[in-house]
């Protein structure tokens, strides 16, 4: 008898546990089901609204552009935005070189700094053949290239006109962007032409430079025959004009 009644309390278990667990298992299933995992951003979207932004900036700026963004790491985790990702440059750096882009999603309160590149090309002046100190430069020294923005350190020239009939007063290599600070249209103690007056009526006179300087700029010259120094603007080659 006790063996029997050891068995039928065995087998009520067993069905007690095959029963239990059937009856609930799909409860947790659709439990489960109704959970589901939380979706992360691509990076590819990160460093797409990145080059977006800057791509938008430079549209109205001169010359051509090439911007590139990074390849974030895939292992990045940052949760899905439910709205489009905010985008901003903080520190307003100029838009060439390395450019931090700062891309943010708003309502979950997360940020990310993107590098991204951004190479600026402009047409400038540049030496044709290598210009010595005191070169009048001519239409054949010079050429127009594209340029990167980061090559000049200073005022160029995107008009070879500006500069021919101008003399070289520092050493240019082959190549190198001609700045305004390598020539004078007039330099100083050259004789200049002096023309004062207005629209209706003008006086030329001889003259001679205290000081260097490209078209539209400002220098002092000084009348040969009153030896009076007056303040004119550069007009052209070896001539300055002088306004009342």
């Amino acid at each position: 008898m006790l063996s029997y009644s050891h068995n039928i309390h065995l087998m009520c278990f067993i069905g007690l546990q095959l029963f239990f667990f059937s009856s609930i298992s799909p409860a947790f299933a659709n439990l489960e089901a109704s959970q589901p995992a939380t979706a992360n951003i691509s990076p590819d979207v990160i460093s797409q609204a990145a080059q977006e932004h800057v791509t938008a900036l430079t549209r109205e700026a001169n010359g051509s552009f090439t911007i590139t963004a990074p390849n974030l790491d895939n292992r990045l985790r940052l949760p899905q935005c439910p709205e489009p990702l905010s985008t901003d440059i903080p520190n307003k750096s100029s838009l060439s070189g390395t450019v931090s882009v700062l891309v943010r999603c708003e309502s979950l309160n997360w940020q990310i700094y993107v590098p991204v590149r951004v190479q600026q090309v402009l047409e400038r002046v540049v030496a044709k053949a290598p210009l010595p100190r005191g070169t009048v430069i001519s239409a054949a020294d010079i050429d127009v290239e594209q340029v990167e923005l980061r090559r000049q350190r200073g005022a160029s020239f995107a008009n070879p006109e500006q500069l021919i009939g101008s003399k070289v007063k520092r050493p240019v290599r082959l190549g190198e962007i001609i700045l305004a600070s390598d020539i004078c249209l007039v330099c100083r103690n050259d004789a200049v032409l002096i023309k004062a007056g207005n629209d209706g009526l003008s006086i030329i006179t001889e003259g001679k430079a205290l000081s260097d300087g490209s078209l539209g700029e400002q220098i002092r010259v000084q009348n040969n025959r009153s030896k009076k120094v007056i303040t004119g603007i550069v007009s052209a080659v070896g001539e300055v004009t002088v306004r009342y």
